[in-house]
């Protein structure tokens, strides 16, 4: 395993940290292996941490998602399934991103 510069949490220190490889390595301690499905909400997550500066909780993310990619990724059904049960932490986590304010 890589070091990784990562808060108690395991969410990056450094938001500048992220790439492909620390995606994979952050997953694989999750014992998620990433697909392509993923890398597609990974990457819109990003694109809306650019225009928005923060991490989106469940409900907006969920709604982003359903109007960059569709209706049927953005769903919390589809979401729930790619991230295990919780995808606005998981999918911030993966993407190199700070942990969604209303999350616990």
């Amino acid at each position: 395993m890589t070091a990784l510069n990562v808060d108690k949490e395991g969410y990056l220190l450094d938001l500048g940290d992220w790439s492909v490889e620390i995606a994979e390595e952050l997953a694989l301690r999750e014992g998620l292996p990433l697909t392509p499905e993923h890398w597609e909400i990974l990457h819109a997550l990003r694109d809306f941490y650019a225009e928005f500066q923060l991490s989106p909780a469940n409900r907006p993310l969920i709604k982003y998602i359903a109007q960059t990619l569709g209706p049927e990724k953005g769903n919390s059904l589809h979401l729930n399934l790619l991230f295990k049960g919780s995808p606005a932490k998981l999918a911030a986590k993966l993407a190199g991103l700070p942990k969604p304010t209303n999350c616990l």
